[in-house]
């Protein structure tokens, strides 16, 4: 990757498409309107923006980085490949029977998530690999070519395969994969062992259905924008970022989709660790907030909290479990459907609800005049006066205030008997209270105590409302970097290429196999290797080790950090000692006379880091006179008030701007409430710091 060229980061969102171009440490970055029908060429329309600002052509990028939500949004929307799943014979239900855990227990008519994978479209074959690896019973390889004759015949794009154990060996999943090549060989195949071969059955199969189900879609874009690219004059190469927060080939994101789901999100975790590793900050919560979601991430030591497991298209409030788990490596955080255009409603009992369905870009919220006719979060922005109609976008896009006004009296105010004003104040107190409520959640969940945290706000419309949400949350201290309005796309420009590789490896430490653990690491060493240097041959690659050890008995396995090594008998002890250590640091101590096991293993391998030039907080100079002032809702008074606008350029290190405050630059606005001050850093962050 050469990175003396120019470069672009380009993030796909639900409403928007951001695109941030770097050259000579110099920042350029728009936003425009994702189109749904062509992605692609919302893509290219941003770089030819930026390239313009920076008075460059295509032919000058060093390289792009991109992350989409479209396969995310695939399988929300279940508008993938027609797909046919190949399981054990007597485990065709597995993904639809779940774990049979209930996600709300009082609910007498819950409804658990269809399953991706119709029944009538799942096959079974006789096999059976038992829970060591051992072959108990072989491949009926005459039965597995009727059933993809049967598959060929039904007209189905993708295959994905899951069988019992493959995790620990893939000898049969590989056996039918080439089968289905040499018989139909113009479908698309996915392996479990291959996609995620982790143990739990339920995770795995849904994890190889969804890559297979997203797979033809994302191949057949990322075709379709590499050539368009090309066709424009970039010679450069094009580069994913995954969940995990790494960047890797499109030729391996193309064969991997399902690593692709939180690519946009985890492109926004890396921008805000960025910033705490300029400040020197310890505990950040970042908050990205654009047009369709929110997404909130604890930031600990500057480094974004990881997993092995997520979910996807929560069905029930968000509720945990309601989803559909994916198993893969993630940056972990909670996201809910609260954007910019997340439509308002009054439900059964008249209260305001906001989301999880959004307006999109495409028609797009009511005051865009574009088509839209329900109320949304940025409808109710404008009318409390924290928008600008006439200097949205820079001026780019002018919006309709009656428009606006017409979808929230009509939806709203006519239906609870209120004017526009608290129809308005109650959309948004709604969603930021949602927030508010799934960031105090998530701390919980991970024992933490957010008023001790910095907040780092990003996306298109976080900075509306990060004060409001530092209010309820009792955070002092509140940063918005400069480019937050693209921060995911900036993100992507600080990300390493990196890979991390998991596999289920079952090993108690009574009966401690060194042989087997190092066989393991070795294998995953390789496995995530491979897929840096695919992506920079010349990479100077680090590796990081995790098992994941619970105590015999239990139900779930927490992640301790050990050292890349050949590991003898003797290291037993030194693995039981950090899983003591870690355990304790999760639940307050240890548990004496209870043997331990490791149940996985992930390896990361990744390329350095980029180095930041530390911040230093600014002197506070002498406070701003503005000559502009808005009428602006705020939310601590419940009342109108006189803000201050200024836009952000005019800012100079150490100017203090007293809320209420608007600051106006062209992909976002920041409000700062009576309660909190703004000041300009020295390296063009602006620091909200509560009053006193």
């Amino acid at each position: 990757m050469n990175s003396d060229k120019a470069r672009v980061g380009v993030d796909i969102g639900g409403t928007f498409t951001d695109v941030a171009l770097e050259k000579d440490r110099v920042l350029y970055s728009t936003k425009v309107l994702t189109n749904y029908t062509s992605p692609e060429s919302a893509i290219v329309e941003g770089i030819a923006i930026v390239l313009a600002q920076a008075n460059i052509g295509f032919a000058d990028l060093g390289s792009i980085i991109h992350g989409t939500t479209l396969a995310t949004n695939a399988l929300i929307e279940r508008r993938g490949a027609q797909t046919a799943f190949i399981t054990t014979k007597g485990f065709r239900d597995v993904i639809e029977m779940r774990t049979e855990n209930r996600f709300e227990l009082y609910d007498l008519d819950i409804v658990l998530p269809a399953a991706l994978i119709e029944r009538h479209d799942r096959y079974v074959v006789s096999e059976r690999v038992g829970a060591s690896g051992e072959v108990v019973l072989e491949l009926d390889l005459a039965e597995v070519d009727r059933v993809i004759l049967d598959i060929k015949e039904g007209g189905y794009e993708s295959v994905a395969i899951g069988l019992m154990h493959s995790y620990l060996n893939p000898t049969h999943e590989i056996a039918i994969r080439e089968r289905v090549k040499a018989l139909a060989p113009e479908l698309s195949v996915s392996i479990s062992s291959e996609v995620s071969p982790q143990i739990r059955e339920f995770q795995r199969f849904n994890t190889v259905c969804a890559n297979a189900y997203v797979k033809p879609l994302m191949s057949s874009y990322l075709n379709r924008l590499v050539g368009r690219l090309k066709s424009e004059g970039a010679l450069c190469p094009v580069f994913m970022i995954h969940s995990g927060g790494g960047i890797i080939t499109v030729e391996s994101a193309a064969e991997f989709p399902v690593r692709l789901l939180e690519s946009g999100p985890a492109g926004g975790a890396i921008f805000a660790a960025t910033i705490a590793r300029q400040y020197g900050l310890d505990q950040v919560i970042s908050y990205d907030m654009g047009g369709t979601t929110a997404k909130i991430c604890l930031i600990d030591d500057q480094t974004p909290k990881t997993a092995k497991t997520f979910e996807v298209a929560r069905t029930y409030r968000f509720k945990k479990g309601s989803g559909m788990p994916i198993s893969i490596p993630v940056i972990e955080m909670v996201e809910i459907g609260a954007g910019g255009g997340s439509i308002a409603s009054v439900d059964s009992m008249r209260q305001i609800r906001v989301g999880p369905h959004s307006a999109g870009s495409e028609p797009g919220p009511a005051c865009y005049g574009r088509g839209g006719a329900k109320p949304t979060v940025s409808d109710a922005d404008l009318i409390l006066g924290r928008l600008d109609a006439d200097n949205f976008a820079g001026g780019a896009m002018k919006l309709s205030t009656s428009s606006a006004l017409g979808a929230i009296e009509t939806e709203i105010g006519a239906t609870l008997g209120i004017n526009n004003e608290a129809a308005a104040f109650g959309i948004c107190e709604v969603v930021d209270e949602s927030m508010s409520n799934a960031a105090r959640m998530h701390a919980v969940e991970n024992g933490k105590e957010l008023s001790e945290y910095t907040m780092i706000a990003f996306g298109g419309a976080a900075p509306l409302h990060a004060s409001r949400l530092c209010e309820k949350l009792g955070i002092k201290n509140l940063i918005i970097p400069p480019g937050a309005g693209v921060g995911s796309a900036i993100g992507f420009l600080r990300a390493p290429i990196a890979f991390e590789s998991v596999r289920s490896a079952y090993t108690r430490f009574d009966r401690f196999d060194a042989v087997k653990i190092n066989a393991v690491v070795t294998e995953l060493k390789d496995e995530a290797t491979r897929f840096v240097l695919a992506a920079d041959a010349n990479a100077k690659i680090s590796l990081e080790l995790t098992a994941y050890v619970r105590y015999v008995g239990q139900g779930w396995e927490i992640p301790v950090a050990v050292p890349v090594k050949t590991y003898s008998a003797e290291d037993k002890s030194l693995l039981k000692d950090a899983f003591e250590q870690a355990y304790t640091n999760f639940f307050g101590r240890a548990i004496d006379g209870l043997d331990a096991e490791i149940i996985s293993w992930s390896l990361r391998a990744s390329s350095p880091v980029q180095d930041v030039t530390r911040s230093q907080w600014a002197e506070t100079t002498q406070p701003v006179h503005a000559s502009k002032f808005r009428e602006a809702f705020d939310a601590q008074r419940g009342e109108f008030v006189t803000a201050v606008v200024v836009e952000r350029s005019e800012l100079t290190a150490g100017s203090r701007v007293s809320g209420p405050a608007i600051i106006a630059e062209r992909e976002t606005t920041t409000i700062v409430s009576s309660s909190y001050d703004a000041i300009m850093q020295n390296d063009g962050c602006i620091l909200v710091q509560a009053k006193g």
